[in-house]
């Protein structure tokens, strides 16, 4: 059994790549099944054992992302109980770590010959993330002026926005540059208020 989970996953893994590789050339759109499945070195039964369509396979890798956004996003609540930005440790922030593991979809995502879509699920699954954040660890700090639905818009552009600067320099500065950066960020705009 433990053999044919091994293969099923690199197999997976194959056609995920194959995905990646294609869309850093042209939108999901124009990718059809049959040069997934020569760029992964599958046949066609064999990606359809896995998935009905195309866009069956790009959902269940851009949530294997969102999940690995998800895991890396809760690193720093691991260690505390509240989590305190103005003393934020930047060896607990994990979102960078998360974006280099994923550079090469990043790239796709912030490619200015992609469809806005990618850019939208993108920002669709950072809102939900903060949005939950927010309900379950900052709720009470919140004032009741504000929108946690605005707050969390907010909060997504402005992680996007630093990702696209990164993105900008071609991920050329360290991880652990922009974990510095966050946590003096962050910082700074929570003495500012």
């Amino acid at each position: 059994m433990r053999t044919t989970d091994l293969r099923v996953m690199k197999t997976k893994q194959a056609l995920h790549n194959a995905l990646l590789t294609l869309l850093s050339q042209k939108p999901l759109e124009q990718i059809s099944i049959a040069e997934i499945c020569r760029e992964a070195k599958v046949n066609r039964g064999t990606f359809y054992l896995h998935y009905e369509q195309k866009e069956g396979l790009f959902e269940e890798y851009f949530q294997e992302i969102m999940e690995d956004l998800y895991q890396s996003y809760e690193e720093p609540y691991r260690a505390v109980t509240t989590l305190d930005t103005n003393h934020l440790d930047p060896n607990t922030i994990r979102i960078f770590h998360h974006i280099e593991r994923f550079k090469m979809f990043y790239r796709i995502v912030f490619s200015k010959n992609v469809p806005l879509t990618y850019y939208y699920m993108l920002f669709d699954g950072i809102y939900s993330l903060l949005k939950r954040d927010i309900s379950t660890h900052h709720v009470h700090q919140m004032e009741d002026h504000i929108s946690i639905d605005y707050y969390s818009a907010y909060q997504a552009n402005a992680i996007i926005g630093l990702i696209i600067q990164w993105y900008r320099g071609d991920f050329s500065d360290s991880v652990t540059m922009l974990n510095k950066q966050l946590a003096a960020i962050l910082k700074n705009v929570r003495s500012g208020e």
